[in-house]
């Protein structure tokens, strides 16, 4: 039988920006002021996922931990004494302070690596692969390997459709979490410390009450790290259960710094993509993929018919917009967004700060098409509709109404957008 493995990035040092939080994660086990439950708070494309899988290598890590040599003196990471060393306190020793990231190439690290470390567990939202299944994480373990492995900045919304959810809500179900609760009373198999991962606490729903008790009083060496977006969207209960880590988005020079390394992208192109992707990776690849310049092309096309009130052109551009996909649909509209808000800064900052000759032409123009009362009326139209396209509206029902609701908006200042 062929076995796949899958290597993901889980070293503090191969994980984009975030120097602080990753000094501070450090120090927490450095210092021993590891809490048993810690929320990994951070927006889309943060890296807050990443980040919760190197700190679970970390600490797994065999040259972190004193495996690989004499431990120091004093207390473990949860406080308990560490047995004897087994060279009778000769030899190397290696304090935990002499190391800030986890060394990548003993065992452990290789199997945290692969996702296959027998104490690293993970839980996140699952399907039912047909009518009446109870899923469970552990269904989907192949497929999360690989998911991690591909998109370590994808979102809930990336995985459910790698599982084929299509329109089906994610869920992490009432008997995941008796699952959960079956493999923390376990012992560990390798490392002194079992660690779960829960991605998206957010769809625990009612379900978590299952997990108080284990939380508040987990097994000894036991740490649970969630990793989430929106922390009013978890219950209360497990809130307040956890220490909070905060992940900020990345910088702009960190984005752009990226894509040049990662992604071979040219320096001005990925200045503009980090721009718009606003410290969002995940954002920054999906915005890789397709050109400003056609973007830039569909939107004056668009907004041209809408002045002209061209009904017929309308309806044929909604048609080939529809059949594009939901990302691109949501690219279009959040490079419209950035266009308006660069028009509305223009009229208050010099206009050359932006440093992008065409765009910064289109959104003078946007300023001689409307105000920035309009403008303001408008970026909500479009937020309303990505909210919308993420929730499956229908293409073609949503870029009708919006044509519409842009042409009302309008319609005091119609100058044509001229190429």
């Amino acid at each position: 039988m062929a076995f796949l493995f899958y290597f993901v990035p889980m070293q503090f040092e191969k994980i984009i920006g975030q120097k602080e939080v990753k000094e501070h994660l450090a120090q927490m086990v450095q210092q021993n002021r590891l809490s048993h439950a810690l929320l990994f708070l951070g927006k889309e494309g943060s890296g807050a996922l990443s980040l919760a899988m190197a700190f679970a290598q970390y600490i797994v890590c065999e040259k972190v931990n004193g495996k690989l040599s004499i431990p120091a003196p004093g207390p473990s990471l949860f406080g308990e004494e560490l047995p004897p060393s087994p060279k009778g306190g000769h030899g190397t020793v290696t304090p935990l302070g002499d190391r800030d990231d986890s060394c990548g190439v003993c065992a452990a690290c290789t199997k945290a690596t692969q996702l296959i470390h027998p104490d690293i567990h993970f839980s996140y939202p699952v399907i039912p692969r047909k009518p009446g299944d109870k899923p469970i994480s552990t269904d989907y373990i192949k497929e999360w390997r690989e998911f991690v492995s591909i998109h370590p900045y994808g979102n809930v919304f990336d995985w459910l459709q790698f599982i084929g959810a299509e329109n089906k809500q994610g869920n992490i179900t009432a008997e995941e979490c008796n699952d959960i609760n079956r493999k923390i009373s376990l012992k560990s198999f390798e490392s002194e410390y079992k660690i779960l991962i829960i991605w998206m606490p957010e769809y625990l729903t009612k379900n978590g009450n299952k997990l108080l008790k284990l939380i508040e009083e987990p097994p000894p060496n036991t740490l649970f790290i969630l990793v989430a977006e929106n922390e009013e969207q978890i219950l209360p209960t497990i809130l307040s259960r956890t220490q909070l880590v905060k992940i900020p988005l990345l910088s702009n020079t960190e984005v752009e710094a990226a894509l040049e390394l990662r992604a071979s992208v040219k320096i001005d192109k990925a200045r503009q993509i980090a721009i718009l992707s606003e410290g969002n990776y995940r954002e920054a690849l999906h915005l890789l993929q397709h050109e400003e310049s056609d973007w830039q092309a569909m939107l004056r096309e668009w907004l041209n018919l809408i002045v002209k009130k061209n009904l017929a052109g309308q309806v044929k551009w909604v048609d080939d917009m529809s059949k594009q996909g939901r990302e691109k649909q949501k690219q279009f509209l959040k490079y419209f967004t950035h266009l308006l808000e660069m028009a509305i800064r223009v009229q208050f900052i010099e206009p050359g700060a932006d440093g992008m000759n065409n765009e910064l032409d289109f959104a003078l123009r946007l300023n001689k098409l409307c105000g920035i009362g309009q403008q303001d009326a408008i970026i909500q139209e479009l937020d309303k509709a990505s909210y919308y396209i993420e929730r499956n509206a229908n293409g073609k029902m949503l870029f009708q109404a919006l044509s519409i609701k842009l042409y009302h908006i309008i319609s005091n200042n119609s100058l044509i957008l001229t190429n």
